[in-house]
């Protein structure tokens, strides 16, 4: 079982939107995915065609040491630990709980075995985010293609470092995702240069462009594989999949 949590403390990188997609890849190659939603806004369980409203129990409730409530969501071979709002509640739940850091972590050793989990984090380093990063092997960093796009990224790199000496020694970078991406913008093509700079060889070969149809796939709560497969963003995550699953051979 392979762990990647999908981690940018910057919102609006295309985290969620990788989420989804990378997963709904992953299934239909035949891989057995769970998806966690460790985000409060939850919009990886409406992606997936989850009403987060109508929730019996969540993610919130499985941390708090709940009985796990697995979802099985309408993408072939993908299931859903879902999340909602009351998630946003746990960092003060959790004050008194010990090894806190650990909660995910445990949930993951009880439950069946998956070929990938991936880890849909807030955009933030508090104790939701340090869940993940502990129960994670990998850790997959989105990056958007914009003026500001490295800035805090050295901030998230020593987290993980850190997290790795104090909690989780096996942690790795799984690779650094280009996304939103105009080849148009020379913007973009000096954001990827510098990108590359700085992480070399961590770079993901596949580069996921700025694309409409991944845009609108989320509101109709489908994947771009079963909303449009055939978009510049529907390769784009296929490739990805295929990437990851090489990588992991």
């Amino acid at each position: 079982m392979k762990v990647i949590s999908i981690f940018n403390q910057k919102g609006g990188v295309g985290k969620t939107t990788t989420v989804v997609n990378l997963a709904a890849y992953l299934g239909n190659k035949k891989k057995k995915t769970l998806v966690i939603d460790l985000d409060p806004q939850a919009n990886s369980t409406s992606g997936l065609g989850i009403d987060k409203h109508s929730l019996e129990s969540s993610l919130y409730d499985a941390l708090l040491g709940e009985e796990v409530n697995i979802l099985e969501t309408s993408a072939k071979n993908v299931y859903l630990l879902p999340s909602n709002s009351d998630l946003s509640g746990f960092e003060i739940e959790a004050v008194n709980i010990e090894n806190r850091e650990s909660l995910l972590k445990n949930i993951l050793e009880k439950t069946e075995d998956y070929d990938y989990v991936i880890i849909d984090c807030p955009p933030s380093l508090g104790l939701l985010s340090i869940n993940a990063l502990v129960a994670s092997d990998s850790v997959l960093i989105p990056i958007q293609t914009e003026y500001y796009a490295l800035e805090g990224v050295s901030q998230l790199v020593q987290t993980i470092e850190l997290i790795k000496q104090s909690l989780n020694p096996n942690l790795e970078v799984e690779g650094v995702l280009i996304s939103m991406f105009d080849g148009r913008n020379n913007l973009s093509l000096d954001v990827v240069e510098e990108v590359k700079k700085y992480f070399k060889d961590k770079v993901f070969k596949t580069v996921i462009p700025r694309n409409i149809r991944l845009a609108e796939a989320p509101s109709h709560g489908l994947s771009i594989l079963d909303y449009d497969p055939n978009s510049k963003g529907g390769l784009a995550y296929k490739k990805l999949a295929n990437e990851i699953i090489k990588n992991n051979k």
